[in-house]
């Protein structure tokens, strides 16, 4: 019978159908493609794009195949009779767990899984003895704390997480500093006098899988030939060190990481260097936020 009286004007003419008359069900299907924020911009377009962006069926395509496990990781009164946007909105910020240790959410674009494991959760040589190494409060760290190594000769530091990564490639590195600092008059300061010892051997750095996977890198802490990205040395800043990448295809329930940065030569000492935590993040994920891309 022609146009609908909805999409009638004043005079009796028809009117262009506009956003507000695409059903809430296509809009749905538009939003499987697009990212969460993207959806959400969306959202307050009309009312249809705000009913579309709060269905369970697009949630859960952003929300990964292990979702529950995280869930899990909290108690049930904080989850239970959420909806899977907000489900999703919950597991975008930090989930801790191990005795807040270890640390998991979801990339808040991608959704894909990233974790940190702070200093804590990792085996140190000499960390209970306050002549080599002591637990440094910072706000520089999403732990509240890390660890300063004084001096020592055999520096080892081990770590190991079992967790239900999803599939993907994940990078594995360490998040270091050389130097203490701290705030004074309400700038940051930092004391180069006990770093020592980098400079001469490098740290090796190990990773390995249950499944076999295995990555080694060495480097020198505090070489002093120019870095691109932070000057002439590494001093004074956070670098994060890429130990290596591991594959997890989802065929095993668990995953096992085993990983270790050492300099086990005794024939000098070193010191002044701080470590935070390990981070293992999606390797391209970790790459596109590394370029800027991605934030």
């Amino acid at each position: 019978m022609g146009a609908s009286l909805s999409n009638l004007g004043t005079n009796g003419s028809a009117v262009a159908p506009g956003l507000g008359d695409i059903p809430e069900g296509c809009v749905a299907r538009v939003f499987l493609h697009l990212t969460p924020p993207e959806i959400c911009n969306l959202a307050r377009l009309n009312r249809a794009f705000r009913g579309a962006a709060s269905a369970d069926s697009v949630w859960e395509a952003k929300l990964p195949p292990n979702y529950q496990d995280l869930l899990h990781l909290m108690p049930p009164e904080r989850y239970n009779n959420l909806s899977k946007k907000n489900i999703f909105a919950l597991l975008s910020r930090p989930v801790p767990f191990h005795d807040g240790n270890k640390e998991v959410w979801l990339d808040r674009v991608t959704g894909r899984v990233c974790m940190s494991i702070s200093a804590k959760a990792m085996s140190i040589t000499g960390i209970d003895d306050r002549r080599y190494w002591t637990w440094v409060p910072t706000e520089e760290s999403r732990f509240n704390t890390v660890a300063y190594l004084q001096q020592i000769w055999w520096f080892e530091v081990d770590g190991e997480v079992s967790f239900p990564f999803p599939a993907d490639i994940y990078t594995l590195s360490f998040r270091l500093h050389l130097g203490r600092f701290s705030k004074r008059l309400g700038r940051r300061v930092c004391n180069y006098e006990q770093v020592h010892g980098w400079h001469i051997k490098p740290v090796r750095f190990e990773l390995s899988t249950l499944d076999g996977q295995r990555a080694s890198f060495e480097c020198c802490l505090d070489e002093t030939e120019h870095d691109d990205a932070h000057g002439n040395h590494k001093r004074g800043h956070w670098v994060d060190y890429k130990v290596g990448e591991f594959i997890v295809n989802g065929s095993e329930p668990t995953s096992k990481v085993r990983f270790s940065m050492k300099q086990i030569d005794c024939t000098h000492s070193k010191g002044g260097l701080c470590v935070d935590s390990v981070f293992i993040i999606p390797s391209d994920l970790r790459e596109r936020k590394r370029s800027g891309s991605l934030k």
